[in-house]
């Protein structure tokens, strides 16, 4: 029997706005009494604005967030103000300006997935005896991320995407991080370049198909890495947008979005088991992380299809692990019952 938690650790979204409705009455009513308080309240208006942007940084968590570009057609227009009568004629400068990593708002049709890009091989990863306790479960996972940012940062540059070592946080109590609240009786979350990690819970797992051997935690590791790549690329916050436009992540469209996404972090996370497989980790533990992912995402007993069965959770990391290329993780224009 699965576990009554869900099995697969997930991706932390914030509330979606709510949609702005037409103030235009009421704005017509209070213009004359804006007019005249207006002056007054810049001031006051302007220094408030200034404390809530010194209070928007989180305690103790990077708040690094990647430049992104729209691939939308519509380009907003651009006026060039003319130059002071003054100023000094110049040559034009035939040095190109060097274009830096930016990240992508697209899913199907994003520039990363149109490439055979894939994590790089590595010699060895040296990893520590597992301890199942918390603080083994962290000198463990802490030792086998120095490895995958390895494998990973050259293929994110090599697609001009940007970089940033995830942030790994062990949760032991509940807690609230920027994506909502983590509970350690969840699996683990990732948010905005962070993976909170919910030890007690896999070492609680009693499922014998989830058994506690060392493959599970790297594992798992893996898939929540799979979400920091979706997020450096971009693909996270579009993602969240179309949900957003769909009427939210809980409707048909939503949920089908999100396993499409849950989907793509599990084949991410067969790439990133793969250059490990050659050496730098005993064999045993890349079957076992495997086989666990095999054995995790919507079993009927769950109301909530978002994760996608178990069965294509096993189909999308043997595909991420046999090809390790970003191309053949292109969950968004994959046909539904792939993704079901």
């Amino acid at each position: 029997m699965p576990p009554p938690q869900p099995s697969w650790g997930g991706y932390g979204q914030y509330p979606p706005p709510p949609r702005k409705k037409s103030n235009a009455p009421i704005v017509a009513l209070v213009l004359g009494g804006v007019v005249i308080l207006g002056l007054g309240a810049i001031g006051l208006f302007a220094a408030t604005l200034n404390s809530k942007v010194k209070d928007a940084g989180y305690s103790g968590y990077t708040t690094y967030s990647p430049t992104y570009t729209y691939t939308s057609t519509e380009q907003a227009a651009t006026t060039t103000p003319a130059p002071s009568r003054s100023a000094p004629s110049r040559a034009p400068s035939t040095q190109a300006t060097p274009v830096g990593p930016k990240a992508v708002y697209a899913l199907a049709d994003h520039p990363f997935l149109r490439s055979n890009i894939g994590a790089n091989r590595l010699a060895s990863c040296p990893l520590p005896a597992m301890d199942y306790s918390p603080a083994g479960q962290d000198r463990y996972l802490r030792a086998a991320l120095p490895c995958i940012e390895a494998m990973w940062k050259p293929a994110l540059q090599a697609a001009n995407m940007p970089y940033q070592p995830v942030e790994l946080h062990i949760v032991t109590e509940s807690v609230q991080y920027p994506c909502g609240t983590v509970r350690p009786d969840s699996t683990a979350r990732y948010c905005q370049g962070g993976i909170y990690w919910t030890a007690n819970a896999y070492a609680a797992e009693r499922n014998p198909n989830k058994p506690n051997h060392p493959g599970k935690y790297l594992g798992q590791l893996a898939h929540e890495y799979g979400h920091h790549i979706q997020w450096l690329t971009g693909m996270l916050k579009a993602s969240d947008r179309a949900q957003y436009d769909a009427g939210g992540w809980d409707t048909p469209k939503g949920l089908d979005l999100n396993r499409r996404m849950e989907l793509q972090a599990t084949c991410f996370g067969g790439m990133t088991l793969a250059p490990l497989s050659h050496g730098a980790v005993p064999m045993d533990v890349i079957q076992t992380g495997i086989s666990d992912a095999g054995n995790r995402g919507d079993y009927d007993i769950y109301p909530t299809k978002d994760h996608g069965t178990p069965q294509n959770n096993a189909n999308w990391v043997k595909q991420g692990y046999s090809s390790n290329q970003a191309s053949q993780c292109n969950t968004w224009a994959s046909a539904p019952q792939s993704v079901s």
